[in-house]
């Protein structure tokens, strides 16, 4: 791993769900999803703990069917990178369509999810048993948010963004995304 202070541990020879050998060689890659929008401190610290666990993090981008976006894929992609880049081992991606399909098209087996409550536990708990289903061999690791952090969501920051300065977003959200989080609100 870089810059991480770990030493290296080199996987299991086979895959606890399938009797498929992982060569020692492999990189550890692990794939966190989400919409994203915006990118709050929640995420970035679930980001910055994930990458100190493998080789390589892919940040997935996706598009949740049920929510109307404040940014676009391509904006939320810009933003995530601009907080991101200083990590070296994280990779920020667009993607359509299923979750555990992405996972396996950046071959990876295993899903990354952030969870701040109960609540988001009984969501994931839902989803990790489908996704279960659609490809038996991903696996889901769950990050409890920090503390600091198990209130924050995306849509807390739609919510109270025009009515807060700069000072207190920032108790959300990274600093240096509140002149776009501002201006995408204004129009």
């Amino acid at each position: 791993m870089q810059g991480v202070g770990l030493s290296r541990v080199d996987p299991c020879p086979l895959h606890p769900a399938s009797s498929t050998p992982l060569e020692p060689s492999m990189t550890r890659r692990a794939v966190y999803t989400g919409s994203f929008d915006p990118i709050t401190l929640g995420h970035l610290n679930v980001i910055e703990r994930s990458s100190q666990l493998v080789d390589e993090l892919i940040v997935g981008v996706g598009t949740n069917i049920d929510k109307q976006t404040l940014f676009t894929a391509d904006e939320r992609i810009e933003l995530i990178r601009r907080m991101t880049d200083r990590l070296g081992n994280v990779v920020v991606k667009k993607f359509e369509g299923l979750a555990v399909r992405f996972v396996r098209e950046c071959d990876s087996r295993v899903i990354i999810r952030g969870v701040r409550s109960l609540s988001d536990m009984e969501a994931e708990f839902t989803m990790t048993l489908a996704n279960r289903k659609l490809d038996a061999d991903v696996e889901t690791v769950f990050l409890m948010a920090d503390e600091e952090f198990s209130h924050v969501s995306s849509s807390l920051i739609k919510q109270i963004t025009s009515m807060a300065g700069d000072e207190e977003i920032a108790r959300f959200v990274p600093s240096e995304i509140i002149p776009d989080l501002r201006a995408k609100l204004a129009e």
